[in-house]
């Protein structure tokens, strides 16, 4: 299949969550609840230690820092892995055999869509929200503001290649449930979007600085704030960039081994 086919899956994937419209309400509703209440909590914390920054980052950097790493780079990634885990426990994953596309493709350009939807229904209304009740602080630099735009980028990339090598392992367990649940406790811990790798333990942010992970949530966002330089920003995304090489040749593997699985079980 020409590469210019997929763009139509992005499209279709837009188009087909225009038929859900109530759905882009709670989930404004719902992410503004979210959002405020990540909200109480900093303010509490800024409020308890009597202090206009906590280790060098000010409440509305952090409030800022909170909505970059939460609605702005934590896409609906269960989405795509319960799609995944469907298609696989119901056998409609061997149709896609038969068409002359790659599946891990196929998810990319039909996620894109859904993150592009999310992004403009729910993600930006609510960024403008918050923007303008509570306040919300600009780049820390030219330099930091640009350097947001590749890390944005490479967070989908990433979040996209960990969650389909994770779906990818129904083929074997049959089921997705269970992954979800390990995935997002992992997410959770280790990708900064609830709490700062900053705020770690040295020994824990050091672990968790140098996983995939991180690349998610934590550096996208930590350099708007300004939390790293420009040299620092740019090791980051190298060694970020190493570890897409590495992810992306491991989909490719893992989907090669689900294939060939597949059809030794068809034939």
């Amino acid at each position: 299949m020409k590469l210019a086919a997929y763009p139509a899956f992005t499209a279709t994937a837009f188009q087909s969550r225009l038929a859900y419209r109530n759905q882009v309400w709670s989930g404004v509703f719902g992410e503004l609840v979210f959002m405020f209440a990540r909200i109480a909590i900093w303010t509490s914390v800024f409020s308890t230690v009597a202090s206009s920054s906590v280790d060098g980052v000010t409440l509305p950097q952090m409030i800022t820092y909170a909505l970059l790493a939460g609605p702005v780079l934590y896409w609906d990634y269960s989405r795509l892995l319960r799609d995944v885990g469907t298609a696989v426990k119901s056998g409609d994953i061997a149709v896609y055999l038969l068409k002359p596309l790659l599946y891990p493709a196929y998810m990319l350009a039909n996620h894109t869509g859904n993150f592009l939807f999310d992004l403009l229904t729910v993600t930006i209304p609510v960024a403008i929200i918050i923007g303008f009740t509570v306040g919300l602080v600009p780049p820390a630099s030219l330099f930091h503001g640009l350097a947001f735009l590749p890390f944005w980028l490479l967070s989908f990339a990433m979040l996209f290649l960990l969650t389909t090598i994770l779906g990818l392992a129904a083929f074997w367990l049959m089921t997705t449930d269970s992954l979800d649940w390990f995935f997002n406790s992992i997410m959770t811990l280790l990708a900064g979007g609830i709490v700062p790798l900053w705020f770690f333990p040295g020994w824990l942010a050091a672990i968790a600085g140098n996983l995939p992970f991180a690349w998610v949530s934590y550096y996208p966002a930590a350099i708007y704030i300004g939390q790293l330089d420009p040299t620092q920003a740019l090791t980051a995304f190298l060694i970020g960039l190493v570890w897409f090489a590495i992810l992306l040749a491991a989909l490719l593997w893992l989907w090669a081994k689900a294939r060939h699985r597949l059809i030794v079980q068809g034939g």
